[in-house]
């Protein structure tokens, strides 16, 4: 299976995320925080994230996902849902970056869902 590196701005620990896997299901797998309070559905904007790196091999968002994060903190041209942005293939450069924003980060530190 193709894979690409997923790096998360601040955490210097090595991840992966496969062809045909969402960001929370990567992170999930391997032990990155990422918090989803509706369970990875669609149904809330906890698992925000802000795709640096690699956007061009995700999936579109869809018009449920950007219901989402029109309700979402902090969101910028580069948000997208966790549950919702699937590598669809490899970047050339193997590196999908992506940043947590510091509310979620706190949240999840926090306990918080």
């Amino acid at each position: 299976m193709t894979r690409a590196r997923l790096h998360v701005r601040g955490d210097d620990r090595a991840f992966t995320i496969e062809v045909g896997q969402t960001i929370l299901e990567a992170a999930m797998a391997q032990g990155l925080e990422l918090n989803h309070a509706c369970g990875g559905v669609c149904a809330c904007s906890t698992c925000h994230v802000k795709v640096k790196q690699g956007r061009e091999c995700l999936s579109e968002a869809g018009d449920d996902e950007m219901d989402q994060l029109d309700e979402a903190r902090d969101v910028a041209l580069d948000s997208r849902l966790g549950c919702q942005a699937r590598l669809l293939r490899a970047p050339k450069d193997g590196v999908v970056e992506i940043q947590i924003p510091a509310w979620n980060v706190n949240a999840v530190r926090e306990g918080g869902h």
